[in-house]
């Protein structure tokens, strides 16, 4: 069974590989956005394999709930953020092209 979870862990962080890429190349703040979300997951996920492995569950379990709150905050605020920088922008073009 721990083979099992080794290989589960393993598999995680090798479907994470192709996520740094979008990390890294973009094209827009969104698909970043989304790609720190998704390693955030899988690493919540991960937390959890850990624990299983080490027998430890209950106190990964907690690391990892704590973690996937902390991404989705951070999620949720960047994207406000992003938001809030677009319609500023918006609104900036609107005032320019009236005048």
């Amino acid at each position: 069974m721990e083979l099992f979870f080794t290989l589960a862990g393993v598999g995680l962080f090798a479907l994470m590989l192709p996520i740094l890429y979008r990390l890294i190349v973009g094209p827009t703040a969104i698909d970043r956005i989304v790609a720190v979300n998704i390693i955030g997951t899988k690493t919540a996920v991960s937390l959890v394999i850990v624990g299983v492995i080490f027998e430890q569950v209950g106190m990964f379990v907690d690391f990892a709930l704590a973690y996937a709150l902390l991404n989705f905050i951070g999620s949720l605020a960047a994207a406000r953020y992003f938001h809030r920088v677009r319609q500023e922008r918006e609104a900036n073009t609107n005032n320019a092209s009236t005048t």
